[in-house]
């Protein structure tokens, strides 16, 4: 198990909804904010279709206040909301395109990405969501580089990030996220409403719980706590 490289100065991280982030890379974006690194995030939905009771009027820019709290607890201040509807977003030409934008527009070198598998985990269907922002995002790298796929794009210079790193199961690469468990809670804490309706258990517990197999030790990397990523290559 490889470190990730850390010889980069931007990174973009891109994903479905408001809390992926939190459930698997922040303990990471705390630790590279803490090194001086410019980190935003492009979230594709607002989550409004995410809490049981609560319409999607209301939901939506809940959840994103919720989101930018969650951010600023890892030392993100840009959050980009892309404005596609929760629940229902298609792997397109569309979503590629202003996925490609956005990276043309953040310029960044490292694009992190969401578990897009077909699987969460053993058993455990994937949402459609995070498989089609997943791999919509992993080809917009390439797109964002490419000045005749999207030239509907050509007011943003094209722009080849170095890599795409993606949270998941198949991880090549880790980060020592040992010295910021406490602000990946803290960001995860930020979606308080969404967690109280997404389980009886007390938000504490639902925080430690998920940070602690977020963060789980990575086989074959001498870390306490660390996060795991499929690490992609391009040519930027």
């Amino acid at each position: 198990m490889e470190r990730v490289p850390e010889d980069w100065q931007r990174g973009l991280v891109i994903v479905a909804h408001p809390d992926d982030i939190e459930y698997g890379a922040a303990a990471a974006v705390a630790r590279w904010t803490r090194q001086g690194k410019d980190i935003r995030y492009v979230l594709v939905t607002s989550g409004e279709a995410g809490i049981a009771g609560l319409r999607p009027a209301l939901a939506g820019p809940l959840r994103e206040a919720e989101e930018i709290a969650a951010a600023e607890a890892v030392g993100v201040r840009e959050v980009e909301f892309l404005g596609y509807p929760d629940g229902r977003v298609e792997e397109s030409l569309d979503l590629r395109r202003d996925l490609a934008a956005a990276i043309r527009r953040h310029r960044p070198e490292m694009v992190v990405l969401f578990n897009f598998g077909d699987v969460w985990a053993p058993g455990y269907v994937n949402s459609a969501d995070h498989r089609a922002v997943g791999r919509a995002a992993l080809d917009a790298v390439s797109d964002a580089g490419n000045e005749w796929i999207f030239p509907e794009i050509a007011e943003w210079e094209p722009w080849s990030a170095r890599w795409a790193a993606v949270v998941g199961p198949a991880a090549t690469h880790a980060v020592d996220v040992t010295d910021t468990i406490e602000q990946a809670a803290a960001s995860l804490a930020a979606h308080r409403r969404y967690l109280e309706a997404l389980s009886p258990e007390p938000v504490a517990d639902q925080v430690r719980a998920v940070v602690e197999q977020a963060t789980a030790p990575e086989e074959g990397f001498p870390a306490e706590r660390a996060v795991g990523f499929e690490l992609f290559f391009f040519a930027g």
